[in-house]
């Protein structure tokens, strides 16, 4: 995974893309430059812990929309109060590329998290994942079928990410926020956004799903 992400981080296409996904040369943004930063983040103090509207109105910034009744049960029901007490056992102010093993693994709280979104009718693994990435967007990553196609369905996208931003004395990581400078996006843009963004860019044009390997279900 790590070659594959750095070849991309380090393609010359990579400062344009960013600039062209956030809107910076004059064309109109994508909606998902909006999705860290609505209404002042996910991850910001007094509702960090807790699924708001704004979150799921944040995840609709990458096309895709909660359904009524789990958004109704993540704001009012059992099903927010499961979340929120798992979100309260997740790092906040924590980096991926500084966090232990453990914090993604199987049998972390992030998973937990994870698997219990996953498990809602109607949410799915892709969703799951853009709801947590947005409560914790230094730490976990958007990723959708477009990204699992570029990176060839890894088993396990949070731990080999993890692996590949750590080797080499966290060179990856500070590629990304080199790249995130030259860019001229916000610092408030995660590091982890960046590359989901640069890859993304990359292939969505050209991902068709019946043809494209990056469909079906996988763990994190």
């Amino acid at each position: 995974m790590r070659d594959i992400v750095r070849s991309h981080v380090g393609s010359e296409d990579a400062v344009g893309h960013l600039r062209e996904y956030f809107g910076l040369d004059g064309g109109r943004p994508y909606t998902g430059a909006r999705f860290e930063g609505l209404g002042g983040g996910g991850d910001r103090v007094g509702v960090a812990d807790v699924v708001t509207a704004e979150d799921l109105v944040a995840v609709q910034m990458l096309s895709v929309r909660v359904p009524e009744r789990v958004s109704l049960d993540l704001l009012e029901g059992d099903l927010g109060q499961q979340m929120s007490k798992l979100l309260r056992e997740i790092p906040c102010e924590l980096d991926m590329v500084d966090a232990e093993t453990g914090e993604l693994e199987s049998g972390s709280a992030a998973e937990w998290a994870w698997d219990l979104l996953d498990a809602q009718y109607g949410v799915g693994w892709v969703m799951a994942g853009k709801l947590l990435a947005r409560k914790r967007p230094r730490l976990l990553p958007v990723y959708d079928r477009v990204v699992r196609c570029v990176l060839g369905t890894p088993s396990s996208f949070w731990l080999g990410l993890h692996h590949a931003l750590r080797v080499d004395d966290h060179a990856l990581h500070h590629e990304l926020l080199d790249l995130r400078k030259r860019a001229g996006i916000p610092e408030t843009v995660s590091a982890l956004r960046v590359c989901d963004i640069v890859l993304w860019m990359a292939h969505h044009e050209g991902h068709r799903p019946l043809r494209c390997p990056g469909h079906g279900t996988l763990s994190p």
